[in-house]
């Protein structure tokens, strides 16, 4: 109530903020994410996988070779580089990954995506991801479409 909390993207944020925040989400992530992959990381699926993140998560987590958006300069947190190395998540579980990207993640600016996309375009994406550091010719072709 005082104003002193603070609640501006610009604000740095509070002593382990970061910390906890990581490791809440690390831990719901794996709790509540799928147990099984309905696909495969075929090239067809990781081209669709491409095309869907070039059309709705590049705006905040970039391309290859392009500098980030206003909007995501903006964020605060800032928002991964998810193509580049140090903010690839080629690592992470493919089921958490989907979990996140269907569920966002509060605080974040990161939105759920469950009511506008496909599950199956969440794996693609998420599958996509998890291969990003080692993509088949297609799977680039569709990410540097216009």
């Amino acid at each position: 109530l005082s104003g002193h909390f603070p609640a501006a993207a610009t604000d740095p944020p509070m002593p382990l903020e970061p910390e906890l925040a990581g490791m809440a989400l690390s831990a719901a992530a794996h709790r509540r994410a799928p147990k099984m992959i309905p696909l495969q990381p075929s090239e067809s699926n990781l081209a669709a996988g491409a095309r869907a993140y070039r059309e709705n998560c590049a705006e905040c987590h970039g391309l290859p070779g392009r500098k980030a958006t206003p909007v995501a300069a903006g964020l605060s947190p800032q928002p991964p580089r998810l193509l580049e190395k140090g903010g690839m998540v080629n690592n992470d579980p493919p089921a958490e990954t989907y979990w996140k990207a269907a569920n966002g993640i509060r605080l974040t600016g990161m939105p759920a995506f469950q009511g506008s996309l496909s599950s199956e375009e969440l794996w693609q994406v998420s599958l996509f991801l998890a291969n990003a550091d080692k993509l088949p010719p297609a799977a680039r072709q569709a990410l540097s479409a216009p």
